[in-house]
C-alpha cells in the first residue's frame, strides 16, 4: 500500500465533486468465470516469507470462490492483499462486489484486510459476514486493529461501501450460493463454512481440533468419567462427518503431524490423520491439506501430503489429496491448476 492510496483515503473525507457511479459486472457477466477457487494464502498463525516457503506459499488464510455470479473470499488473512489487486487488474474500472466471510478474529484470518486495495475505492461494495467475536462484536475487533497506534487509518474511513454483518444463523444464502455454517472446536468463536453452488460444494474448516484426545486428556486431568468424555467426542465427530459428507473440496486444518499433535493438545488444530480419517468417513472427494504450520518448510509439507496419502490407500477407499498451494486454482469437479 502507497502514501497515496492512504492519503487518498483520508481525502474522502473532505466534501468532493459528486461522481457518476461506475458499473457493476452483472452476476451473469460474472457467471461466465469457470465456477472455481483460488488459494491466496494458506499459512496458518502468521506469514512466513523466505526460500522455505517458496512452492506453498507463506501468506495467511485466504481463498476466492467464484460461482454463480457471486465473488466470495474466505478469511481475510495476508492472502487478501495480493488478491485485492489481482481483482482490481481484473475488473478494472467496474465496480468490485464481494462478500468476505469471516471464520473468526484471530489475526492470521484478519490481518490483511487494512491492506486490502479494494476497500480504499469508494465504488465498491464490500459486504462482511462472520459470527460474534469471544468478547467483542465483529464489527469492534475489526476496527481495533486499524485504529492507532497500530494503523495510519480507521476502518471508519475507508472510502468503500462497506457493510459489516453479525451472522445469527447456520443456514443463509450469498446470491444463489447456499451457505451451511458449523462452530469449530478452536480457542474463541470459529466456524467454518459449507458453500453449494451450482458446480458442486466446498467446505472450509481452517481451524479446527477433533474432541476425542481434548475431552479424554481433561476427563483423565480432573478425575471425570472417561466414557462421557467418549461419547461426546464421537458425538461430535459424527456432526462434523454429516457437515463434510459428499463433499467436492474439503479445506481442512491440517497443522500438525500425529507427533506434533501429542505436544499441543487443545491448541485448536488437527493432526493429519485425523483430518484425512475424518474426509474418508465423509466420502470427500478431494481435500486440500491447509493451515500449514509456520515451522513447516515445503519439503515437511511434501512429507505430510505423502504420509496422508499412504493413509489413503492402506484405507482401500478414494480420496484425492492435495498440499494448499498459493495460486494454486480448483475448477470445480477438475485436478488443481496452476497459477
Amino acid at each position: 500500500m502507497t502514501w497515496e492510496v492512504l492519503c487518498d483515503a483520508i481525502d474522502r473525507l473532505v466534501p468532493g465533486i459528486p461522481r457518476r457511479p461506475r458499473p457493476t459486472k452483472s452476476p451473469e457477466e460474472l457467471g461466465s468465470v469457470p465456477p472455481r477457487l483460488k488459494l491466496w494464502g494458506v499459512r496458518g498463525s502468521l506469514p512466513v516469507p523466505g526460500p522455505g516457503t517458496v512452492r506453498y506459499g507463506g501468506n495467511t488464510s485466504c481463498v476466492e470462490v467464484r460461482a454463480d455470479g457471486e465473488i466470495i473470499v474466505l478469511d481475510a488473512g495476508t492472502g487478501i492483499h495480493p488478491l485485492g489487486f489481482a481483482l482490481e487488474k481484473e475488473l478494472g474500472p467496474q465496480t468490485i462486489k464481494l462478500t468476505i466471510l469471516i471464520t473468526h478474529t484471530h489475526w492470521d484470518h484478519i490481518q490483511g484486510l487494512p491492506f486490502f486495495s479494494p476497500a480504499y475505492n469508494r465504488n465498491n461494495l464490500i459486504r462482511i459476514l462472520g459470527y460474534e467475536g469471544a468478547r467483542a462484536g465483529l464489527g469492534t475487533i475489526l476496527a481495533g486493529q486499524m485504529e492507532t497506534p497500530f494503523f495510519p487509518v480507521s476502518l471508519r474511513e475507508l472510502p468503500s461501501h462497506l457493510a459489516i454483518e453479525e451472522l445469527k444463523e447456520m443456514e443463509f444464502n450469498i446470491g444463489k450460493v447456499k451457505v451451511q455454517a458449523r462452530f469449530a472446536n478452536h480457542p474463541g468463536i470459529c466456524a467454518g463454512y459449507r458453500l453449494f453452488t451450482s458446480a458442486g460444494s466446498i467446505a472450509y474448516m481452517p481451524d479446527n481440533e477433533p474432541y476425542e484426545s481434548l475431552k479424554m486428556q481433561h476427563a483423565a486431568d480432573n478425575g471425570m468419567d472417561g466414557d462421557e468424555a467418549r461419547s461426546f467426542a464421537e458425538a461430535e465427530r459424527t456432526k462434523m462427518v454429516e457437515f463434510l459428507r459428499d463433499c467436492d473440496v474439503a479445506i481442512l486444518d491440517a497443522q500438525y503431524t500425529d507427533e506434533e499433535y501429542a505436544r499441543h493438545v487443545g491448541w485448536g488444530h488437527s493432526s493429519l490423520s485425523s483430518v484425512v480419517l475424518l474426509a474418508l468417513d465423509a466420502n470427500v472427494k478431494k481435500v486440500l491439506l491447509f493451515h500449514h504450520d509456520p515451522r513447516h518448510d515445503d519439503d515437511m509439507v511434501d512429507r505430510m501430503i505423502e504420509q496422508a496419502r499412504e493413509l489413503v490407500s492402506k484405507s482401500g477407499k478414494t480420496l484425492l489429496i492435495e498440499g494448499a498451494r498459493e495460486g494454486a486454482e480448483i475448477l470445480l469437479g477438475s485436478e488443481v491448476t496452476a497459477k
